[in-house]
This record gives structure tokens, sequence and C-alpha cells, in this order.
């Protein structure tokens, strides 16, 4: 057999389509291949800063163990023989989450820094990167998140505040009307004594229903039947006292409607959004995809820093109870093609295509 010539094996590695990432420090290349530079003895990750190599001095490898048996060494700038970076952040903000969960007192900035072996400007940098909300909000939205949960599970509001994590009854009540949309005890109570307005009416979609607490709208439901969005409601909030709106609430559900008609007008409306800290994470990436777009599952994982979390992201998709205004209808199949919808199907087609035309 022939020994290649130089030129043969730079041609060879130049028509490679990983060359292309090597020169592009493609970072997203990291860890499906790693590269060899034969007259350094070194070998690096895609995303290496380094200056590129000639072509004909170059081999590729599929893992740092194929490279290193091979007799090179891992760069000291790119560390290849290490996790990725995004995943030492990830691992590091994911402790951080625990912690915050698990700790009885809200951990400081610093602590929470400390703990992750970073400087506080970078943990805080990192963390809102990864998770899409700062460390303070993490801990509120999984505080508000367990004052939900154990409000359900007990009789007595004095046991939820200190199992929620909250230093002292004041800065419980501080936040609770604000978190919950009520009153503890009414939300204790499914809604007693708290007043929603709502108002049906219909659009072009079919029936809606806009539905309002003291904190901002709180649903948003389309369908054929009125008295089943209406039960819908009462299910949330089975002792909520439930009135009708008045022309001012009218005008609100106008906005709405108008909005489904025009969606390049937007929704400049206070909403009161409940849920997880994942949830509320993904509901703030939907948010941000603009009319006449779409996103798959994967790339609102991926929105979030969360590539894996696929399912989880649907299911957050599936809990939103605000239609058109947390746009969950953008969301599409890995082939584009539309998948289950809350509202159903038929309506997730309509309403895209509407945004298409507008």
């Amino acid at each position: 057999m022939m020994k290649q010539t130089q030129s043969e094996i730079a041609e060879k590695v130049m028509s490679d389509p990983r060359w292309k990432q090597v020169l592009a420090h493609d970072a997203q290349a990291d860890g499906r291949f790693f590269y060899a530079v034969k007259t350094t003895g070194i070998y690096c990750r895609p995303s290496c800063g380094a200056r590129a190599p000639r072509p004909e001095n170059v081999a590729f490898y599929l893992t740092a163990a194929g490279a290193e048996s091979a007799g090179f060494r891992p760069c000291k700038r790119c560390k290849p023989d290490q996790l990725p970076l995004p995943e030492v952040h990830a691992g590091k903000v994911a402790q951080s989450c625990r912690l915050i969960e698990t700790a009885e007192v809200m951990p400081t900035l610093t602590q929470l820094a400390a703990d992750a072996g970073l400087s506080t400007y970078h943990f805080h940098r990192v963390f809102k990167s990864i998770t899409g909300l700062t460390p303070k909000a993490y801990a509120s939205a999984h505080r508000a998140q367990t004052m939900r949960e154990k409000l359900a599970a007990q009789s007595k509001v004095t046991d939820v505040i200190y199992d929620a994590g909250y230093a002292s009854n004041s800065r419980f009540y501080e936040t609770a009307n604000h978190t919950l949309g009520m009153k503890p005890r009414q939300y204790l109570k499914g809604g007693l004594n708290t007043t929603i307005r709502f108002a049906l009416a219909e659009c072009s979609l079919g029936n809606i229903l806009v539905a309002s607490s003291e904190k901002g709208i709180c649903a948003i439901s389309i369908g054929d039947d009125a008295e089943v969005l209406l039960r819908e409601l009462q299910d949330r909030f089975p002792k909520a006292n439930l009135i009708g709106g008045d022309e001012a609430f009218e005008s609100m559900v106008a906005t709405v409607i108008g909005f489904i008609e025009s969606p390049r007008l937007g929704l400049n409306l206070p909403l009161d959004i409940q849920g997880t800290a994942f949830q509320q994470r993904v509901w703030q990436a939907l948010q941000k995809i603009p009319v006449g777009s779409t996103v798959t599952y994967t790339q609102l994982a991926q929105l979030i820093g969360m590539p894996k979390a696929i399912r989880a992201v649907a299911s957050a998709c599936a809990a939103n109870t605000l239609a058109v205004a947390i746009p969950c209808h953008r969301v599409v199949r890995l082939d584009g093609s539309l998948s289950g919808y809350r509202w159903g199907v038929e309506l997730k087609k309509t309403l895209l295509s509407l945004e298409g035309k507008a």
C-alpha cells in the first residue's frame, strides 16, 4: 500500500466536515470528537481557542481515550480530558438548586457562589443563563410552589409558613397575596371569598373565557362550548366568588380578542402567572418566540439550557392556562407537525395560520 503524501493527507482532512468545525472553534461539536496535532503531540476539543494547525498534521478521534491511546497528551488550554465547561456549570447550578430547595433559610448569593467555587458575579450570571432565573427568583418560585402544595395538604397556615421556608409570619404574608392571587386562607379553602372576574365572549376561534384575579389575568380559555370553559374555571377555585366582569373588564376581554385577531399588536396586560420554577422558565421562553415563528420542543429545551428535558418542557406547555398570552401554540414537533394542544390541535393550526398572515 502506497504511503499518502502530505498534500493527500491535507486534502482528506479538509474534506472532512469536522475540519470546518475545528476552524470555527465550534462548541456544539465538543464531545462528538477530538482532534490531535501530530507535530505537538497534543489533542484538543473542537472549540479550543488555539491557533488552527496545518491540516496535514491533524488526526481525528471519537474519544479522548482513543487520542491518548495513540500517544497524544490533553491540551492544557481546553482540557479535553475533563468535563466540558457547560456541563461543569450545569452540575454546579443543579447543586445550588438543591441547596436552595433544602435550606431552612435562603442561602445568600455569597454562600451559593462559594459553594460552587465561583465569584458572586460569575455565579449569578451562570445561574441565570442556565435556569432562566436569578438565584433569588428561583428561591421565590420554589417557595411559592411549596406554599401551594402545603396549603393543599394542610389545614394550618402557620404550619405552611415554616414548611415553605419563611423565616417569619410577616414575610410570608407580604408575598402570599402576590404569589397566590389571594389570601392564604382563601387559597386553602378553594378560593373562599376570593373574587375572580370573568367574561365569556365570541371571537373568530369560537368561545373565549377571560378571567382575572386581583393580580392579573389568570385564565384565557378557548373552545366550542362556553359552559365547559366556565366549568373548568369553577373547578380551579370551587369556592371562589366568580362574578361577571363590568364594562372595564369587558374592555380587557376585547383587548385579548384584538390580540388574537392581530397578534402583532402585542398584549400589554397584567398576567397572574402561577407555576413551578421550571414551568416559569419554559413560559418565559415561550413569550420570547416571535409572532409567525415556531420552535420544536427540542429547541425550546435548548433555549432554557436543559436540552434533555424535552418531555418536561412538553408538560410545562400543557400546564399553561393562558392561551395566546403564553404562546405554547408556537411549539411543534421535530418534523414540523402539530402535536397536542390544551385547547385542541385544530385551534393550534388556526392560530398559527392567523399569525402567518399577520
